[in-house]
């Protein structure tokens, strides 16, 4: 038999862990008692859709891996100098451009913010329910060449070609082998019918060509990339030096 005690664990045996702990908050406080049971009702199903909506966008803050987790757009500093475009990031916010699987470049000197950025639109995605993956670029081609080698390529090419946002971090930093860049043109050509791509770089695009060893394959990955691209170049003095000259 059911009882006042009974009843939140019965809940959350139901895999109601939400309105289990709501309900205990109602018990808890006297003044529930004399709320309609409808309105009780209501407000124990709000608490278990934000408890559902909660540990939805902590597993893909998990799976994302963002580098700076806590990267907020709420968060951007919009002060002059920077070229960010307030109305630019505030409708980029929407995800629309995700959901059409286009793809945002941000570009410019080290330390005015491109990865921070990239990890707060990241945040954004998982936000919105979307799978999102953050890696460097380097780490990336460190990634395919092992596969390479142990013959895990083409479940490795997959599950990144899958992605609903991928993020690629400082694409020219260290170089590109030769031998991955037909790799990740296959990578991005599949990805570009399911997903969207975020790339940060130093380098304008039109500077990627000096990046690939072969003309050909650089031209196509420019092109399954930028043509459908939003693009933001940030400009000023390094974000950290700036942080640093306020403390010290």
């Amino acid at each position: 038999m059911l009882t006042p005690t009974t009843i939140p664990q019965k809940l959350a045996d139901l895999g109601l862990a939400g309105m289990a702990a709501a309900l205990l908050r109602q018990q808890a406080d006297p003044t529930m008692t004399i709320m309609p049971f409808e309105q009780r009702l209501g407000l124990l199903l709000d608490e278990e859709l934000n408890s559902r909506d909660n540990r939805r966008i902590n597993r893909l803050m998990k799976q994302a891996k963002l580098r700076y987790n806590q990267a907020a757009l709420e968060d951007v500093d919009y002060r002059s100098g920077r070229g960010l475009d307030r109305l630019q990031i505030q409708t980029l916010a929407g995800g629309e451009w995700m959901r059409q699987r286009q793809n945002l470049i941000l570009t410019g000197p080290t330390g005015t913010g491109k990865s921070w950025l990239a990890c707060a639109f990241g945040q954004q995605a998982c936000r919105q329910g979307l799978l999102t993956y953050y890696t460097t670029a380097t780490r990336l081609f460190e990634d395919l060449a092992n596969s390479l080698l142990d013959g895990t390529l083409p479940k490795r090419r997959r599950q990144l070609a899958r992605l609903p946002l991928l993020i690629i971090d400082d694409l020219g930093i260290g170089g590109i082998d030769p031998r991955l860049g037909p790799i990740l043109l296959e990578i991005l050509d599949q990805q570009s019918m399911e997903g969207a791509l975020i790339i940060t770089s130093q380098y304008p695009p039109e500077k990627w060509y000096d990046l690939f060893g072969d003309p050909t394959v650089a031209d196509a990955i420019l092109d399954r990339i930028v043509h459908r691209a939003h693009l933001m170049a940030l400009k000023g003095e390094s974000m950290r030096k700036l942080r640093g000259k306020k403390t010290g």
